[in-house]
């Protein structure tokens, strides 16, 4: 079975404070679901079309653990202080190749 990898790439922050409430509860909701953490933070470089923002990373071991994490209770517990513009990103689930 495939691993699968959560891509969250942030275009904007607009609210640090909501961001790191959003992480103090969202890291251990996503660990407690099987996620490993691979990469997180602005990328070394970009290339072609690339964009210069926040990226994380996250390895799961199939496409419905990390289906299932991502629809966890605690990680939409996690979601609530990114409610209301705090952010604007978009996640990827991507199944391994």
């Amino acid at each position: 079975m495939p691993k699968a990898y959560w891509i969250s790439a942030y275009r904007a922050i607009h609210d640090n404070e909501a961001l790191a409430a959003y992480a103090k509860l969202a890291g251990p909701a996503i660990t407690a679901a099987g996620g490993r953490f691979l990469a997180r933070g602005m990328p070394a470089a970009v290339k072609e079309a690339g964009l210069m923002q926040r990226t994380v990373v996250v390895e799961f071991d199939s496409l419905a653990a990390a289906m299932a994490a991502y629809e966890s209770p605690a990680y939409q517990e996690a979601l609530v202080p990114l409610r209301n513009g705090a952010v604007e990103r978009e996640i990827r689930i991507v199944e391994g190749a």
